[in-house]
């Protein structure tokens, strides 16, 4: 699509890769600077052996190291850009002293330790049908991601109709397998869990036709009760939402509905195929229904931040938090081979005001968040990241202690929902 217009590189604050504030971050702020100017990883950087290695999955935005910052009290995991061209100019340096590894911030001075996620063993084993595991499914934080079905019809060769900022169609069968059994998955997610403490199985999928929801369907099945996950599903909506009662029914814990922007006019300019086939307001629709059938808190509504005008992000948070849904806002990361790839990311300064607004609005509805155990989201900031921003005041103080309350609370149920249900009929 060739570079932006002065406009645009404007409003997104193109090339605005100034430093952060002079005090130290938290690490919700660290994180956020990080998805929005990358680091730098140096010459001698080796992951070979320590880290997970870099692939490029689903839409690609997994294509980051991911790494953990510690912190009280939680760490946050982040995946942080490496390869795209604007983080050669990030100021944060990755550092290794022999012992631990480091970000450097440059310009203020400050030093952060960090840790590389580890790259699983079962990466490099096989399964029984012979395919490699880490080409069945990949961890991103601490959650199993598995793309399910064919490469997204919008990428047709023919007539493309592909979101603008995604690469979908450039990684499906290329770092993963193109077909996946149900036993293979079967097996991955098995030693996922037995080796990575895995709790939470992601399923997504790109535009399949009418009722490609039932895709995932065997899948949903076989993991409920053979393995015992947590198991989250993002297809694109269907027209018939009885499909989602069937979905509920097989032991789905929750659905996610990418819209990625609030204002129409930036859904029709960057989401072609959204807009030609089905429209804005069924991934609406959709995320108010099946967050009324399944209970606050158990849908998200995803957007992208830092492309749309910020109130209009805004907006889409605070509707998504009134459906009862959580706001799940990524930050813009220009992928490589993507038609936004020259495209700027969006500023510290903006993010950090939407990610607070994510805080406020969720405690304002008080929304639980973080409640379901060990689920650690590394592609962006997930609203109990944003727990980090709180305020302090006295509302603060009740809302984050109503958190701890319903974590403890939660925990019998929770186990109750990752015991395979072949060992329960036993």
């Amino acid at each position: 699509m060739g570079k932006p217009t002065t406009a645009l590189n404007e409003q997104l604050g193109a090339g605005d890769l100034r430093p952060a504030p002079a005090r130290r971050l938290n690490p919700a702020e660290l994180k956020i600077d990080i998805l929005c100017s990358g680091i730098r990883i140096g010459e001698s950087f080796q992951v070979v052996g320590e880290g997970r290695p870099l692939v490029r999955t689903r839409a690609g935005l997994g294509s980051g190291l991911e790494m953990v910052i510690p912190g009280r009290p939680r760490d946050v995991w982040v995946n942080a850009p490496v390869v795209e061209s604007f983080a050669a100019r990030s100021r944060y340096l990755l550092q290794n002293d022999g012992k631990s590894w480091a970000l450097l911030d440059e310009s203020a001075g400050h030093r952060y330790p960090v840790s590389l996620a580890p790259k699983p063993q079962w990466y490099d084993r096989r399964t029984s049908g012979g395919a490699l595991m880490s080409r069945i499914a990949t961890l991103q934080g601490t959650c199993l991601s598995i793309y399910i079905g064919e490469t997204c019809r919008f990428w047709s060769p023919e007539h493309p109709l592909n979101c603008k900022f995604c690469t979908t169609g450039l990684n499906v069968g290329r770092d993963e397998e193109a077909e996946k059994s149900v036993q293979d998955v079967v097996e991955t997610a098995l030693a996922a869990k037995a080796e990575s403490g895995v709790t939470f199985v992601h399923f997504n999928s790109g535009y399949q036709g009418a009722r490609g929801l039932t895709k995932v369907f065997p899948y949903v099945e076989a993991v409920k009760s053979l393995v015992g996950l947590l198991v989250g599903v993002q297809f694109i909506p269907e027209q018939d939402f009885t499909q989602y009662d069937t979905a509920i029914r097989l032991g789905v814990d929750h659905f996610s509905f990418c819209f990625e922007f609030y204002n129409i006019d930036y859904f029709r300019r960057y989401l072609p195929g959204k807009t030609t086939i089905l429209g804005r307001d069924i991934f609406l629709r959709a995320m108010e229904y099946t967050s009324r059938k399944m209970g606050k808190g158990r849908v998200s509504g995803e957007i992208i931040a830092g492309i749309e005008p910020l109130q209009d992000t805004f907006r889409a948070i605070e509707y998504i938090v009134r459906a009862g849904a959580f706001p799940f806002v990524c930050i813009f990361r220009p992928l490589i081979g993507s038609q936004m790839e020259n495209y700027p990311p969006p500023s510290y300064g903006d993010m950090l005001r939407v990610f607070q607004h994510v805080y406020r609005t969720c405690r304002n509805h008080n929304l639980p968040v973080g409640i379901a155990p060990n689920i650690k989201v590394s592609l962006s900031l997930q609203p109990d990241d944003t727990l980090y921003l709180s305020e302090g005041k006295a509302r603060d103080r009740f809302y984050l202690a109503w958190m701890e309350l319903l974590r403890s609370l939660m925990r019998p149920y929770f186990a109750r929902r990752m015991r395979p249900r072949a060992s329960n009929n036993q």
